[in-house]
């Protein structure tokens, strides 16, 4: 990529190898943990706090994740004790290891009280078949029939599968507050839109900010609505986000993510991602001047075809297009005789 063009600039050309480490800045390691799925890998990060680390993010929960977490604990971590691990956000790719953290190696969990009350909630949820509300939120999105009778008779994704326990218990961060690590004040930051209350944290001392999922470089963070919030907008709250965080960006801030290489021009991308979300919305309109499903806006939003493996993800984030435009009375809705929603600009 062309830095002039895109505005960004990335200081490593490769990632580390996965389980391997890079260090980006004084007392920071940059861990690349591998990811059973099309998007290969995330980013998690280890910060020397001088008598122990604290670990951001920890990959998926799985027998070759923890053995190349005690590699990294052996080798780079130096044998130091893990004393704490945060959570940026609850989803599986980032917290599946964080229970045995806490249960194996007697770290502290720190985390927002959303993301860790989402965490403990979905570890509860153990289906062998998807349930009955999850079907019915998919016809009503406009899955097609065919796709839809297969998903239907599929395992059902089970949090559990990837996510380690969790013990009772945690330390609440939130919005505006403040954490020592790496011998750096960061000040905590919250956004919304891919997970709710998803932590950031702003270095005070230096240039760095650990993004986890919500600004990344090269891929918008996937803003989706599911089957536990069928009416939800969090496109509005992942835009609210974006335009929140501008007037913090610097022209050398170091942004440390989730997925994807480290990079500077965080103001660009933050325009960037919030002007391809308009952009779509504006296409959408467009083509909603005829009836349509979220289901068969996937080519007007994304501008590719979309695979079966795709179609779960593309189907949560077309919904949270199509109710955006429905929450702010740009678009109408109503329900076909086959139970899906078919919206429509008046």
């Amino acid at each position: 990529m062309d830095p002039q063009k895109t505005g960004l600039r990335y200081p490593w050309e490769l990632p580390p190898e996965p389980g391997g480490w890079t260090e980006v800045a004084e007392g920071i390691l940059w861990i690349r943990l591998p990811l059973p799925m099309r998007l290969d890998h995330v980013n998690v990060y280890a910060l020397d706090d001088g008598d122990g680390w604290t670990v951001i993010d920890t990959g998926f929960g799985s027998n070759k994740t923890r053995s190349m977490w005690q590699a990294v604990m052996a080798g780079p971590l130096k044998g130091k004790p893990v004393r704490r691990v945060i959570m940026t956000h609850h989803h599986p790719d980032h917290i599946g290891n964080v229970g045995w953290f806490q249960s194996e190696l007697g770290a502290e969990l720190i985390s927002t009280r959303t993301a860790w009350l989402f965490a403990r909630m979905l570890l509860l949820d153990h289906h062998t078949l998807p349930v009955a509300e999850t079907v019915e939120f998919w016809r009503r999105s406009g899955m097609e029939p065919e796709v839809l009778e297969k998903k239907a008779t599929e395992k059902a994704f089970s949090f559990a599968d990837v996510v380690y326990p969790m013990p009772l218990g945690f330390t609440r961060i939130e919005d505006g507050g403040t954490i020592r690590m790496a011998g750096r004040t960061w000040d905590i930051w919250t956004g919304n839109g891919h997970a709710p209350e998803h932590a950031t944290f702003w270095s005070r001392e230096d240039n760095l900010v650990i993004s986890g999922d919500q600004i990344l470089p090269s891929i918008s963070p996937n803003i989706g609505v599911y089957a536990t919030e069928p009416e939800a907008d969090p496109l509005q709250g992942w835009l609210d986000s974006c335009e929140r965080f501008l007037p913090l960006a610097r022209v050398d801030h170091l942004v440390l993510g989730g997925h994807k290489l480290p990079f500077t021009g965080l103001a660009f991308r933050l325009h960037q991602l919030i002007d391809n979300h308009h952009g779509a919305l504006e296409r959408l309109e467009r083509f909603l001047a005829e009836p349509h499903t979220a289901a068969q806006c996937f080519a007007t939003l994304f501008k590719r075809s979309i695979g079966y493996d795709e179609y779960g993800m593309a189907l949560v984030e077309a919904v949270a297009h199509v109710n955006h435009l429905w929450r702010r009375g740009t678009v109408s809705r109503e329900r076909r005789q086959d139970g899906a929603f078919v919206y429509r600009c008046p």
